[in-house]
Parts: C-alpha cells; structure tokens; sequence
C-alpha cells in the first residue's frame, strides 16, 4: 500500500477512504499544453495512482506564457517528459505511462485500450480531437472536453456543460459540427467559457498538426481551465454529483 500520509489535508477534505479510492484510480491526459499540463499537476496532487500523459510537442519560446512545463531555460525540450519528471516528483509512487508523441487520427483507439477510468481531453487540434472524442464516447469512457482558452479574459465565466450547451465559443461551434457527422450530438462534458472572443486576438498558422489558426491567450486562463477539468475527474471518481 502506498504511502498516502502527504495527503493528510486532502484526507480531511474529502476522506480517507475517497483518498484510497482515487490512489486506485486511472486517469488518461491528453495534451500537455495550457491546459493539460495544469490538469496533469492538480490530478497527480489528488494523490491519483496511475496516470497516462500523451503529448509530441516540445517547449517553444511562446509557450512561456502560459504552460507549466515551459522555461526560458528548457526550449526545444518534450513537453511529456518535462512533466514526466514533475509529476513523478509530486509523487514517486505514482504509476506513471508518458507517451511523448502527437496523436495521430489513426492511433487513438491504441491509446483506450487501457480502458482509463477517467479522460481529461486537452488537444487543440480538430481532427484529432474529434476523433478522441468519438473513439471515447464509443467506449463509454467517462471524460471531460476543454473548448477555446483563447481569445478571452474573465475565467470567472468557464462553465462545465454538455456539448451540445457551449456557445460563444468557436472552437467548440467547430467540435460540435464535426461530431454531429458522427452521430453525436450531446453526452460530452465539456469545460468552456460563454465569453465573447476578442475577435482581433485571431492568428492563421502553417496547418501544422491540424492546427490552421490559433488565438491569443492570458497566463491564467488555460490553467483554469485545467483546473476546472481535473476537478471534474476528480469529483466524478469520488463519486460526487457534477452540475
């Protein structure tokens, strides 16, 4: 049995035996940007006893301004390794599988053979995600989906709602249509924000990774967004009622 007496102030939060629970527990992210890399640290704080990480990407200079595993000091580095060795640090006991590449369409349904108990899905690209999605969905795997971090500033507003209840969220209006293709059109928990976008923020890119056009982004935004969906896992393991 694993040493959980650094979780003391959780055990009085919520209770030893929830804490036993969630030590039992598999969570699968993916995506280890803004908002992954956030979830990725609250989930492995709650004392989680295995945990899967995916993400190919490695620190660029911009990504200084919001995601946990970038530093002046680590450019050019693996954003899954960097946070390999953070959460491992967090807690050495964990059950730690870090896969250190991009999902590819063709490749996510390898990625659910595990059959996590919970998914904290932070791609922002498209087709990958959707495809993540419907593969999810499909299995009846039990997850939470971000929307669009960028382009907007008040995280008082970010909401967990069904996908089929997202607006003023481009992103999400995108995710919507590609998995009404697919037959989907509600029973995905989503984290999102009704905020209008500021519209001027919007950038077009080189299609790299699916990812034609990004928008611009605010340190704590994305790491709120992290924070709400690695709450929704955890209360979801610990058996709490969401919305």
């Amino acid at each position: 049995m694993n040493d959980l007496s650094w979780l003391s102030r959780t055990s009085l939060l919520i209770g030893e035996e929830r804490v036993r629970l969630l030590n039992k527990k598999h969570v699968l992210i993916v995506g280890m940007g803004g908002v992954g890399s956030f979830a990725a640290e609250f989930i492995a704080r709650s004392g989680i006893g295995k945990m899967t990480i995916i993400d190919g990407d490695v620190v660029d200079t911009t990504n200084r301004n919001r995601q946990l595993p970038a530093l002046a000091t680590n450019i050019g580095q693996s954003k899954a390794v960097i946070m390999d060795q953070r959460l491992r640090e967090i807690n050495p006991e964990i059950d730690l599988t870090t896969i250190a590449n991009f999902i590819e369409p063709d490749k996510v349904e390898d990625c659910l053979t595990t059959q996590p108990d919970f998914i904290i899905d932070a791609i922002d690209s498209i087709t990958p995600k959707v495809r993540f999605l419907v593969q999810s969905y499909g299995r009846n795997i039990p997850l939470v989906s971000s929307m669009g971090a960028g382009a907007k500033l008040d995280p008082t507003q970010l909401r967990v709602a069904d996908i089929s209840k997202t607006y003023n969220c481009p992103f999400a209006q995108q995710i919507r249509k590609n998995l009404k293709a697919h037959g989907i059109f509600k029973g995905i928990t989503t984290v999102f924000s009704p905020e209008e976008i500021i519209k001027e923020s919007l950038m077009h890119t080189d299609g790299k990774n699916y990812k034609k056009s990004a928008y611009g982004t605010i340190s704590y935004l994305p790491a709120t967004f992290g924070a709400v969906a690695a709450s929704v896992a955890i209360r979801h393991l610990i058996g709490e009622k969401i919305n």
